[in-house]
């Protein structure tokens, strides 16, 4: 019987060869899903899955895990540094505040402890003026060069030395003795016959006028005033004052 010759090419049998090369490219895609379905920290069995590509991928993944730690670290460190130059910034300036508020201090004591100064001395310049106002000079107190200029001068130094007498006895019992004269000299009496003769207005012998000179006055019997206060020295410690004395003493 006669053969389809219009079906001749599909009814032709598949050779040997062909079917070999099918069933590699089968083999070959399978293994392609494999790899593809396998996890890329798993290790294949199976003798076609090409290993280089897997050992090629892990590489790759700790490249990249790497680099994102290296950069978060570098970021960190960046962070950290950036935090501490702010903090040193901040010290510096509160630094340099404290320093500029110090100083502030500083200049405004000093013009307080100067406005002080000026002021106490402003108050002792004022004090020594109104003091020089205050204190005016008082003229020396004069005496007349007479009977009683003496007296009243002799009062005073007695005032000063708490010798008690007064102007009156003090002119009474001079012009007794000597009239009221300074140089007046007694040479007839005991003291005389002994060598010390009395002299001057309350005629008073030498150890007498020694022994009650007071301070101040003249060292003369002959002196009016030194005459006077050392005889109303003596008649105080003796009679009480030169008042009592209404006689030869």
């Amino acid at each position: 019987m006669l053969k389809n010759t219009k079906n001749r090419g599909l009814g032709r049998a598949i050779t040997k060869r062909q079917k070999i090369a099918i069933a590699g490219v089968t083999t070959l895609g399978a293994a392609a899903l494999a790899i593809s379905a396998v996890p890329g920290n798993a290790q294949t069995t199976t003798a076609e899955a090409p290993t280089g590509k897997v050992a090629y991928s892990n590489e790759q993944i700790k490249d990249v895990k790497g680099s994102v730690t290296d950069q978060l670290a570098r970021d960190s460190v960046k962070a950290e540094e950036m935090s501490a130059k702010h903090k040193a910034a901040v010290a510096a300036a509160k630094h340099r505040a404290a320093e500029a508020a110090a100083k502030h201090r500083a200049a405004k004591a000093t013009a307080a402890k100067k406005k002080a100064e000026a002021e106490r001395k402003a108050k002792e310049a004022a004090s020594r003026s109104a003091k020089r106002i205050q204190v005016k000079p008082v003229a020396a107190k004069t005496y007349a060069n007479n009977l009683d200029g003496w007296i009243r001068e002799a009062l005073d130094i007695m005032k000063k030395h708490n010798i008690p007498g007064t102007y009156d006895g003090l002119y009474r019992n001079t012009m007794r003795e000597s009239s009221g004269n300074p140089n007046a000299i007694n040479n007839w009496d005991i003291n005389a016959q002994n060598g010390i003769p009395s002299i001057g207005l309350l005629q008073v012998i030498k150890p007498t006028f020694d022994a009650y000179h007071v301070p101040g006055t003249a060292f003369s019997q002959y002196d009016p005033v030194a005459n006077l206060t050392a005889a109303a020295n003596y008649a105080a410690d003796r009679y009480g004052s030169i008042d009592n004395v209404n006689s030869a003493y």
